[in-house]
């Protein structure tokens, strides 16, 4: 047994860091029971059952317990540290069971006692007979502790995390267990003790006699108490890890380092989905079926890097303990990326159609159906809007069938919704709000998960092949899966090495820009696609070189009335529908043969369907707005509309106030209508000098603003121009033939094989689409009809970047605002630019009626699973995330000046004038 002379006197010399914050810890340390700094587990996980008088299994128990929670105390990050030198005692700060001032605030940051927050505690107390010395104490019992606790959370208030309440049962209830009083619910922590354990870091006489009598074990009882230890200690960590990493990813995911291995072993997260009461489609002149189709029709890609089967039979990537986890096709789970539901067919119930949105919302009758004339869309499986699967699939090189794919489809990108009080409001051509990064990341982690998680592949394979599969079959299949795991994984290794080693246009090291909900960077990911993955699955090696960081993200543009523009994209950059339509379908990860080991008559054959591109742009351009069925009305756009304020479906909100709406009108007229025309369905829109001939018809040369004028993000608008790409020679891609093809008056490639991103793209998918009509044996008149020859495959001949200002029809739907995405609303894009908020939260489909957008509330913190758009600081911007530019804030008298559109508003009244009158177009 110790003695009383095993133990130093008490000494307040000893000095114990601000750092360890634990008040118990503290008393160890000042007592002498153990050394500060850092201490063996063994050490502390004795002392402290020592202190805690139970005995048996109870006290090893009690051991156990101190071991994981010293573990966790100071992070993840420090997990093997502490088990070879010990806890940190004085690294406990900062570190996931530090509370950041959550807790009772007692002790200071600095490690002084506040007598203010002792008095505070004591008030939930009451007076208990004392059991030891007689009379009565001030004290609190388990019931009073936990109301106490309650209280701390509560004045806390926005700054407690989710866990503070499962800290705090193991924080004070525990001091209650060592060093109360009394038995039971009578049970008390005295008020006393703890003052003299705060202050001066003594325990009560009755704790140090009880740590000063416990018998030294034998050498022998040490090691194997060791052994037995360290084994219970990995069986517990494995099964904490496990349990965390199934029941809280999330949270796990967040606690982890955000660049590493370990990461990336964890799916990303996802927002919530909000509970749908309602949901409707909006009329914009399309019928039933021809929307569906849109929605399912297949621009001959396979998006993702298995068959279709395959990718029906994954599982989601989560681990599950005690059930299966869902699967990749589930619909509910799709949402979570944004993506909009859909039913398997429209030749259904009407309950069902209604379930869906696809109800006749206004009682008008239906417009003729397009779509009934072209190959069928089928959805059978029930897969959200802007899935389709390819059928009849053949190899580009070896002209071998093969398995269905699944691709995403024009609507995955370009079909929007908004949700309002449990309402989803949905409407064709508009920007989606999906996340497509995580779902490459999350198809790629279930591929992962399928070969290594225990029964995961077998559960596969049962779907794929049946449950009499046998054992060669399975083996052959894992093979193949397994080289698609591979070669993804190696895939982005070799991009992130790349990319490490790439300047940006202004010397900067080249980084991915995240995305994001409702962001994508097309150009570059096209780019990446076309002139590296492609040529690498080709079996062409060297080409990675020409891989670029995903740094130019924009807004998916709404694209009803686009058909009508002689440049469709942000930047003006194409005019040729046939080559914007196939350059799409070749980055959306269409099959392509660029390789040289097969006949050469097989070079540039690809998956993209090009009579389906045709289609699909004949559905959404409609017929000639000049050439009217009923020449009296006037010339009107048909095909696909923008969609109209949804103020009939919605409440008071919603309603439009014709006085605000006759005031904004005259404000559009003067700060708004020289760059984005007058209104589509007013006589100045159809009599603009922008409308040029085309061939037989017509097209709108809607209003380019030079980037040194407009100074909004410049990122997208340099991508095609300033990127360089490398082709093998012996695909003698010739930029000149854009010349002999089409006339073009534009400089050429110097090189045969190096060349500027936009002619190298323009060209490659010329010869793509070339391909796949004599390959077709497609007459003249279909040909001429696919390419719409009068728009020539040449780039915009105006000089230096620039973005093009469309018609505002539909801007009400098209929200975030500017190009790139950076301004969440109509009333903050209408506010000088200095004062646009820098950051926001995307994932959510929560829409303001009033400030027309995404509400944004200062220092909001994002919930889990969304992303944070974040323009970063002056110091240190984000590339390709400016808020700047398009401002209105010229003061009377003042001269113009770049990124400077309007004079600034007299007021809010004046600016939600204009808003009201936006809502209309």
């Amino acid at each position: 047994m110790h003695d009383s002379a095993s133990k130093p006197p008490f000494d307040p010399s000893i000095q114990v860091s601000p750092n360890n914050p634990c008040p118990f810890l503290r008393g160890l340390v000042g007592e002498g029971f153990v050394d500060g700094g850092t201490v063996p587990l063994g050490t502390l996980a004795q002392t402290i059952a020592d202190a805690s008088g139970e005995t048996g299994p109870m006290k090893a128990f009690a051991r156990f317990q101190v071991y994981g929670v010293a573990l966790i105390a100071n992070g993840l990050g420090h997990i093997l540290k502490s088990l070879f030198s010990g806890a940190q005692l004085d690294a406990l700060r900062g570190g996931p069971l530090d509370k950041r001032g959550a807790g009772s605030r007692i002790l200071g940051v600095d490690g002084k006692v506040d007598e203010d927050e002792i008095a505070r505690f004591a008030s939930f107390g009451r007076n208990y007979p004392d059991p030891n010395g007689g009379g009565s104490e001030l004290g609190l019992n388990a019931s009073e502790i936990a109301v106490f606790m309650r209280d701390n959370l509560k004045r806390a208030g926005s700054a407690v995390r989710w866990y503070y309440p499962l800290l705090m049962k193991f924080e004070w209830p525990i001091l209650l267990k060592i060093i109360g009083k009394g038995e039971g619910e009578d049970r008390y922590l005295s008020v006393a003790d703890v003052r003299t354990l705060f202050n001066e870091r003594k325990f009560p006489g009755r704790i140090d006699q009880r740590l000063l009598s416990q018998p030294v074990p034998s050498a022998c009882q040490r090691t194997v108490r060791g052994a037995l230890k360290l084994a219970a200690l990995l069986i517990a960590i494995g099964l904490v890890i496990l349990v965390a990493v199934a029941e809280f990813p999330n949270q796990v995911r967040a606690m982890l380092p955000q660049k590493g291995i370990l990461v990336n072993l964890l799916p990303p997260p996802l927002p919530a989905v909000p509970e749908t009461n309602a949901a409707y489609w909006l009329e914009q002149n399309w019928s039933l079926k021809d929307r569906h189709w849109f929605h399912h029709a297949s621009q001959g890609t396979a998006t993702f890097p298995v068959p279709y089967d395959w990718f029906m039979a994954l599982e989601q990537p989560r681990l599950r303990l005690f059930s299966q986890p869902g699967m990749m096709k589930d619909s509910a789970y799709l949402e979570s990326f944004g993506f909009i539901p859909s039913p398997q067919s429209i030749q259904t119930d009407a309950t069902t159609l209604r379930r869906f949105g696809y109800a006749n919302v206004y009682e008008t009758t239906q417009v003729p159906d397009w779509s009934t004339r072209w190959t069928p869309a089928e959805n059978v499986d029930g897969l959200p809007v802007g899935f389709a699967r390819m059928t009849g699939v053949v190899d580009p090189a070896t002209g071998r069938r093969e398995q269905d794919k699944i691709g995403l489809t024009c609507a995955a990108c370009h079909t929007g919704q908004i949700h309002y009080k449990g309402v989803d409001v949905r409407f064709d051509g508009g920007p989606a709000m999906t996340d497509l990064k995580k779902l490459e990341i999350s198809t790629g982690l279930s591929i992962a998960y399928t070969l290594y998680v225990p029964f995961r592949f077998q559960r596969f394979a049962d779907r794929v092949l049946g449950p009499e599969a046998s054992k060669t079959d399975r083996d052959a299949l894992k093979q193949k899966l397994g080289a698609i795991g591979s070669f993804l994984i190696d895939w982005v290794k070799t991009q992130e090495k790349t990319i490490e080693g790439k300047k940006t246009w202004d010397g900067k090291q080249q980084k991915d820009t995240e995305e994001g909900f409702g962001r994508l960077d097309a150009l570059n990911r096209i780019g990446n696609q076309v002139f590296s993955q492609d040529l690498a699955l080709s079996g062409i090696k060297g080409f990675e070189k020409n891989l670029h960081a995903q740094d130019a993200p924009v807004s998916y543009p709404p694209i009803w009335t686009v058909p009508w523009f002689k440049f469709a994209q942000y930047d003006a950059s194409i005019e040729q529908p046939l080559i914007r339509n196939a350059g799409e379908a070749l980055g959306v990860t269409a099959l392509l043969n660029l390789s040289d080991a097969y006949p050469e008559d097989r070079l540039w054959r690809s998956s993209v369907n090009i009579r389906t591109l045709g289609w699909i742009e004949d559905l959404l351009r409609g017929p000639d707005p000049f050439k009217p069925a009923d020449p009296s009305t006037g010339p009107k756009f048909g095909g696909l509309l923008a969609p109209k304020w949804p103020s009939q479906i919605l409440d008071d909100k919603w309603k439009l106030d014709q006085k605000k709406i006759d005031n904004g009108r005259k404000i559009y007229a003067e700060m708004c209508s020289g760059c984005h025309l007058p209104a589509v369905d007013t006589p100045a829109f159809w009599s603009s000098g922008h409308w040029e001939s085309n061939g037989d018809g017509k097209v709108l040369n809607a209003v380019t603003i030079p980037l040194d004028e407009i100074k909004t993000d410049p990122e997208q608008s340099l991508v095609l121009s300033n990127r360089i790409v490398d082709m093998p020679g012996f695909l003698k891609v010739n930029t000149a033939d854009l010349k002999t093809w089409w006339q073009c008056d534009i400089p050429t490639a110097s090189s045969p094989t190096e060349m500027v991103y936009a002619l190298g793209l323009m060209t490659v998918v010329d010869l793509v689409a070339r391909k796949w009509m004599d390959d077709e044996k497609t007459p003249e008149a279909e040909r001429a009809k696919l390419w719409n020859l009068a728009r020539k495959n040449c780039l915009n001949p105006a000089p230096g970047p620039r973005y093009r200002a469309r018609p505002l029809n539909g801007v009400w739907a098209t929200a975030p605002y500017l190009h790139n995405g950076s301004v969440p609303s109509l009333y903050w894009l209408l506010k000088p630019a200095s004062e646009r908020p820098t950051k926001f939260c995307m994932g959510h489909r929560d829409y303001d009626p009033v400030t027309v957008g995404f509400a944004v509330t200062a220092g909001e913190q994002c919930k889990t699973g969304e992303t944070e758009f974040s323009a970063g600081s002056e110091k240190d911007p984000v590339q390709g995330n400016s808020v700047l530019g398009h401002s209105f804030e010229r003061k009377p008298g003042e001269d113009k000046r770049p990124g400077v559109i309007g004079r600034m508003f007299k007021d809010d009244a004046e600016r939600y004038d204009l808003i009201e009158y936006l809502k209309t177009l």
